[in-house]
């Protein structure tokens, strides 16, 4: 996330940046925004074991808790680095046949 220009570092804090990003540009959709938070917890579990309360026993990231933060990840990868990338080449495509048409390239 560093290189999005959050550069808190502690994951937290970088977390909290980017839900209350304002640049439409670099907001999350709003399915993302919901549970990008999950990594910072998740990440909380294993760095910092936690107690339930009641019993005292150290909760556990499951299985599928794991695989729903591997999913957020990868959502976070799509929107940040991959869509961008598809948008700038199709963007760069047009713009070549707007030039070859002898029209300016598009906004």
């Amino acid at each position: 996330m560093n290189s999005l220009g959050y550069i808190a570092k502690d994951l937290a804090k970088q977390i909290d940046a980017l839900l209350n990003e304002t640049d439409p540009r670099k907001a999350l959709p709003l399915g993302l925004h919901q549970t990008v938070d999950a990594v910072r917890n998740f990440g909380n579990f294993s760095a910092h074991p936690i107690d339930e309360k009641t019993t005292l026993q150290i909760i556990d990231v499951d299985p599928e808790e794991a695989e729903w933060c591997l999913e957020i990840l990868e959502e976070m990868f799509e929107h940040f680095y991959e869509r961008p990338a598809v948008a700038a080449a199709k963007k760069a495509a047009l713009d070549a046949k707007l030039a070859a048409a002898g029209k300016p390239p598009s906004k």
